[in-house]
């Protein structure tokens, strides 16, 4: 397991909570991406396949619990525009 793969998924991982929070109180997307969201959960994604398939490890948890945040997000920024338009 590298420590630093994981301390880079923590400090990326602690920011979604946040952005999770303020989706879902302000109820609009202001600021917000959708591309943004999709590449990064790709990559989160991607990141899970490597682990699965290379290189398993406990780190795969994290990118999981990353990609669910994001997802999370992603259906937020759905939910949002529903209620904008």
């Amino acid at each position: 397991m590298s420590i630093f793969e994981a301390i880079m998924l923590i400090c990326f991982g602690a920011a979604w909570p946040f952005s999770i929070y303020k989706s879902y109180t302000s109820r609009e997307n202001a600021g917000k991406s959708i591309i943004f969201l999709l590449i990064v959960f790709v990559g989160y994604i991607a990141g899970m396949m490597h682990k699965l398939f290379y290189n398993f490890d406990l780190v795969i948890y994290l990118y999981g619990l990353n990609s669910c945040m994001v997802f999370m997000d992603i259906i937020l920024y759905f939910r949002n525009e529903k209620i904008a338009g």
